[in-house]
This record gives C-alpha cells, structure tokens and sequence, in this order.
C-alpha cells in the first residue's frame, strides 16, 4: 500500500495574518483620512465655530428688527422712528445736519 504525503506549503500560514494586517491598515487610515475621520473632526469643529459666530450675529440683527417693528407696530408710531424711516426711504437731510444710516 502506498501513502502519499502532502508537503505543507509555507504561504498557506501568510494568508490570515497578511489580510488582517491588510484590513487593519485600510480601517486604520480611513479612521485617520477618511470623510468622518479624526482630520475631518478638527474641520469640523472650525466649521462649527465659524457656524457658531455667525449664527450670533444673525441673532442680533434679528433682535434689532424685532425691536424696530415693535416700535412701529403698537399702533402709535415713534417720532423718531417715523423720521429716520423718511430720511432713509428718501434720502434727505437739512444742510446743517449730518446723518449717518446703519
């Protein structure tokens, strides 16, 4: 009776440990690299600084509308009021004054 012995070949015991270190190193730099990656958060968080500042200015000049439509929606209109929106809407001025517009 004859045996036949297979001799194991050395690249059968590479094959697992090359394709993790391949899979880990392909997560690894899209974990650095990639869109939601740990360069991208620094991005994003200037960006929502940014966002931040300027959603504050918004808000001021949000307020400073609401506060001139106040003074003119209570059914008595401000003098003052009254007369910066004439000089604006028409553009005058007596010759002794100076005006300056927001």
């Amino acid at each position: 009776m004859r045996t036949q012995f297979r001799k194991q070949r050395s690249w059968g015991l590479w094959v697992i440990p090359v394709l993790s270190i391949g899979c880990f190193a392909y997560f690894g730099f899209h974990s650095w690299h990639g869109a939601y990656g740990l360069n991208s958060a620094a991005a994003l968080e200037l960006r929502r600084v940014e966002l931040t500042q300027r959603l504050a200015q918004l808000n001021e000049r949000r307020q400073d509308l609401e506060r001139k439509v106040q003074l003119m929606s209570d059914g008595v209109v401000e003098a003052d009021m009254l007369d910066e929106q004439a000089r604006s809407m028409l553009n005058v001025a007596r010759e002794d004054e100076i005006v300056y517009f927001n």
